[in-house]
């Protein structure tokens, strides 16, 4: 009886992690972890999307990626100039050093969803192709995350 008892406790672990691990990809020695978006308004021509790399080997590049949701997507940069936000595309890509990690976030290098095809609403998910220049393309799906209010 013990024995079916901690079957079924491990059976019910296996199967209640599968949606996390749903979330990661890997190509190559690159791993990408947790690739979200934030929902748009109503007309908004653009969005972004964010996500954890991960390099497990020699350094790699980020040199494009592809969605069906939008006209064109870039890798872009956003920094700070004193009270003046800018917003750069990265054309030659972005490295992702040797054994190394790079978070795109929200105030820094997203990747830029310009000219949505359609509103980017919470809890869809919108595949996106990222190709890196050695571990070659790796299709992912980004979850839209709930558009914040503004208090």
């Amino acid at each position: 009886m013990l024995k079916s008892a901690s079957r079924a406790v491990a059976l019910i672990l296996a199967l209640t992690a599968l949606p996390a691990a749903a979330h990661s990809y890997k190509a190559g020695d690159i791993s990408i972890d947790h690739p979200w978006s934030r929902a748009t308004p109503k007309g908004v021509p653009t969005g972004a999307g964010y996500l954890s790399i991960e390099n497990k080997g020699a350094a790699d590049r980020l040199v494009s990626a592809e969605c069906a949701c939008s006209s064109m997507t870039e890798i872009h940069m956003m920094k700070r100039d004193g009270d003046v936000i800018q917003m750069h595309e990265l054309p030659d890509g972005l490295v992702i050093p040797a054994n190394d990690s790079y978070e795109l976030q929200p105030g820094g290098a997203h990747l830029m969803f310009i000219g949505l095809k359609q509103q980017l609403k919470a809890n869809d998910e919108i595949k996106v192709r990222l190709v890196f220049e050695n571990a070659g393309p790796l299709d992912v799906a980004f979850k839209v995350s709930p558009l914040r209010k503004r208090k």
